[in-house]
């Protein structure tokens, strides 16, 4: 029989440590103000969650929201048999409000059918359509953007998850690319097309303007993104969302990447968002030095506020549901912490994003499943909360 004393040790030792730890004195007076404030009953005997508020910056509700999402009219309310999701941020243009999604047709076999024939995803087999509204509510569908490329091309099996961005009378459409065979091991690219209308034509880049690291290993040959001699950057395997924005006289191009060998953590999945940045919005894009420049996320929501640049965090991770704010577009910090964001939100840039620092978040869109084959796209407000106020109750502050 096996001895338990072992388990009985560790448990016993685990019990003195946070004993120990709780009857620490802590390194900095606390006033009675912050006592007050955090509710500490004890200054001489603080636990370790009341360690960590003590750590907290002083933020206020500044940048706290909460969102309702609802459906929109026309070409965008759901349509069955059809995918439109990934909406790209909005922009208006004389007159209109335009949008970019990704569209496909068809129910979706996963990588248990057939790779060269079925989709593997709702995401596999799209091309890049767009779609207009007068008021943001009802929407028309305007037809192909940007088509996937012809057999042996970089794109040649599915173009997706597109952004938008408007620079001195040209306009880009920065994606999402794969190359077939559409594989569990397959590496997702950037591409990128522009026009000088919103409408198009749209001319394509001849090659991805980013790629995932190439410093990763996998072991064998079997098709299993798990086995991995060597993981590799936190983009080894896919470079994923991105979204280019114009900031400090150079072009800021935010995207989210998986690793090889991707695991599950305390926080989720291990999905993080790194930044690439050229000089002209064709690129060469160059990979920040100091990626990754999150801990967390899944689509990348970003927009400029002030000096710096703001991020939705969503999904994954130990620093998901906060929206945080980097005064370089690097060195993020967490502004506040949220809840129920919507999925991949396209944020609104006929807005001003300098009004408040969640403006660009006050309404745009997003997609919501409504089955593992089908998407559709929707909107979502949201609103600022100071204050939570009972029904009836008089929410004003002394």
């Amino acid at each position: 029989m096996k001895s338990n004393l072992p388990i009985v040790v560790i448990l016993v030792s685990a019990v003195v440590a946070t004993a120990a730890f709780a009857d620490e004195q802590p390194d900095t007076p606390v006033s009675a103000e912050q006592m007050d404030r955090l509710g500490i009953t004890n200054a001489d005997k603080l636990s370790a969650a009341s360690k960590r508020a003590l750590q907290w910056p002083d933020l206020g509700s500044e940048w706290f929201i909460e969102f309702t999402v609802f459906d929109l009219k026309g070409d965008f309310a759901y349509e069955e048999g059809v995918v439109r999701r990934d909406p790209s941020a909005i922009i208006r243009h004389d007159g209109k409000y335009y949008c970019w999604y990704t569209r496909s047709t068809g129910p979706t076999q996963g990588f248990g059918g057939d790779i060269e024939k079925d989709k593997v995803f709702p995401w596999d087999r799209c091309d890049i359509w767009y779609a207009t509204s007068d008021d943001g509510i009802t929407w028309k569908e305007e037809g192909l953007a940007v088509p996937r490329g012809e057999p042996g091309a970089y794109d040649d099996r599915s173009v997706f998850t597109v952004e938008i961005m408007e620079w001195e009378g040209t306009y880009y459409l920065c994606y999402q690319t794969v190359k077939s065979p559409y594989n569990v091991r397959v590496k997702n690219q950037i591409g990128l097309a522009w026009s000088d209308s919103p409408r198009g034509p749209w001319t394509k880049s001849d090659e991805p303007i980013l790629s995932p690291a190439d410093n990763g290993v996998w072991k064998g040959t079997e098709q299993n993104r798990f086995l991995v001699e060597k993981k590799g950057d936190f983009d080894s395997h896919k470079v994923h969302d991105p979204c280019i924005l114009p900031y400090r006289g150079r072009f800021y191009l935010y995207y989210k990447g998986e690793q090889m060998g991707e695991e599950i953590t305390f926080g989720g999945r291990q999905i993080r968002h790194g930044v690439a940045i050229a000089d002209d919005p064709k690129g060469p894009y160059k990979k920040s030095p100091y990626n990754p420049v999150s801990n967390s996320g899944h689509e990348v929501c970003v927009w400029p506020y002030k000096d710096g640049i703001a991020s939705l965090i969503t999904t994954d991770g130990p620093e998901k549901n906060t929206i945080q704010w980097a005064p370089d577009g690097v060195n993020f910090e967490i502004m506040s912490v949220i809840k129920s964001a919507p999925h991949a939100i396209g944020v609104n840039r006929a807005l001003d994003p300098d009004e408040e620092p969640t403006e660009a978040l006050r309404w745009g869109l997003t997609h919501q499943y409504r089955t593992g084959d089908y998407q559709y796209i929707r909107g979502f407000r949201s609103r600022r909360v100071v204050r939570h106020v009972a029904k009836g109750a008089d929410g004003k502050a002394e």
